[in-house]
């Protein structure tokens, strides 16, 4: 009970303070972890396909046993002082976990510049967001982009991280954190990562697949809370949630494509070179740059929901 009501109060340090930025913040400790383990493994594997998969498995399992142990440490040292203490750190961590304030914040610095009519600075807010090429988007790909974003990162940033700690604790939250920013840092399919950040991407694909899919469900039951089509996100995601590379980020992005009635996703230019991806949704009608508050707010209520129905089966979970 007392872990349950650490994230309860977590999830309202969030929505009320935002991410905490800073570099104490536990992804950029992560972060700095991932890029020291990446540099003194590669000076000891040859630039061959079987030892770079080798070594990046064992950059995740090190990066894993070190959250998982300094966090459980953590929380041990705190218990071990007071209820008190233990309450505030997991709750603090908890905050830390979270990332729906940050979302919509950054989301809404796009909407705002886009609304003043200034299309650099949205590019700039923009590319802060996404991995695409920006400098050449129009006002609907900006909004798209955005959009796409925070239909996304409704799983990876603040459902998936809240079902990993309804299920462990803050510890099982901080390894989620550790998993999905492996995945950012070494998840890519060019020359440098196909092999050393294969695992770690398996691994992100494996965290997230019943999240990704708890979130597609959650947005669509959002969908008409929030004045937005229920039966076109649900029509769309069944339809549409394989047409992305990830086996978990169309789920998201369908729903929330179907629910707006516009299309995401489609082709794109990363590094120059552009990537025909697959059209997700219908374009009912164009996109527009009141798509981007509807999306938060389709994301902010499927969190709610999220929260009220992960709480619930803690609570199962405690009284069997």
């Amino acid at each position: 009970m007392s872990t349950l009501a650490a994230i309860l109060a977590g999830w309202v340090l969030d929505c009320l303070l935002g991410d905490p930025a800073g570099r104490w913040h536990p992804v950029c400790l992560m972060g700095n972890a991932i890029s020291f383990l990446e540099k003194q493994l590669r000076r000891r594997v040859p630039d061959r396909p079987a030892p770079l998969l080798a070594a990046g498995g064992l950059l995740a399992a090190l990066l894993l046993l070190l959250t998982g142990g300094l966090t459980a440490a953590l929380l041990w040292l705190a218990r071990r002082v007071s209820p008190l203490l233990h309450f505030a750190v997991s709750a603090l961590l908890a905050w830390q976990i979270l990332a729906a304030r940050c979302l919509r914040d950054e989301a809404m610095k796009v909407h705002r510049a886009l609304q003043s009519g200034d299309i650099e600075a949205a590019r700039r807010q923009v590319s802060m967001l996404v991995g695409r090429d920006t400098e050449s988007l129009d006002a609907a790909g900006i909004t798209r982009a955005a959009v796409e974003t925070v239909a996304e990162n409704a799983s990876d940033g603040v459902i998936a991280p809240l079902f990993w700690m309804m299920l462990a604790g803050p510890t099982g939250g901080m390894l989620y954190k550790a998993i999905n920013t492996m995945d950012s840092m070494l998840g890519y399919k060019n020359d440098r990562y196909l092999w050393f950040g294969r695992l770690p991407a398996r691994l992100d694909d494996v965290a997230n697949w019943l999240p990704a899919r708890l979130t597609a469900l959650l947005m669509i039951l959002a969908a008409p809370l929030c004045g937005l089509d229920g039966r076109g996100a649900l029509r769309i995601w069944r339809r549409d949630r394989a047409n992305h590379a990830s086996p978990n980020s169309a789920h998201s992005e369908a729903a929330c494509a179907g629910a707006l009635g516009v299309r995401l996703a489609g082709p794109a230019s990363y590094f120059g070179v552009v990537k025909d991806k697959p059209w997700i949704g219908d374009p009912v009608r164009e996109i527009e740059t009141e798509d981007i508050p509807r999306a938060c707010r389709l994301m902010t209520t499927a969190s709610l929901l999220a929260l009220a129905l992960l709480a619930l089966l803690r609570l199962l979970m405690l009284s069997l």
